[in-house]
């Protein structure tokens, strides 16, 4: 994959947050947390929305959202939204190394536009690197 590479596209919807993702139920009469029916909706929404790559990006990447939400409740969480590109966009989670997330209210039209780049570790601002 080229190291100049980026993808931009928008997923409708409203994010589950990762905290809130999960249910505690009985299974044969012990407990498990499973997805919640907000967590899974979403899951499906962003599976059909989201581009699939013809090769997914193996270099670190750099993520830029912004997450619109329908009211101001929500609290700012994109881990749900990292797990779901995972397998379409990149092969992991962990090759984030730089994320900018922003929250937006759109109460007609809840939403996240997002932006992946590859990224050369190199690419930290001078002001952050060790001396």
């Amino acid at each position: 994959m080229d190291k100049k590479f980026h993808i931009t596209f928008t997923i409708y919807g409203e994010p589950a947050s990762k905290a809130n993702s999960r249910r505690l139920v009985t299974i044969k009469g012990r407990p498990a947390f499973i997805k919640s029916d907000k967590a899974i909706k979403y899951l499906k929404l962003f599976g059909e929305q989201c581009p699939n790559l013809d090769e997914e990006i193996e270099a670190d990447v750099r993520v830029d959202m912004i997450i619109y939400y329908a009211s101001r409740r929500p609290d700012l969480d994109e881990s749900v939204i990292l797990d779901a590109m995972q397998g379409k966009v990149y092969k992991n989670d962990r090759q984030v190394k730089e994320k900018h997330i922003w929250w937006g209210l759109d109460r007609e039209n809840p939403r996240t536009v997002i932006r992946v780049q590859a990224v050369e570790s190199s690419d930290c601002p001078v002001y952050l690197r060790p001396e």
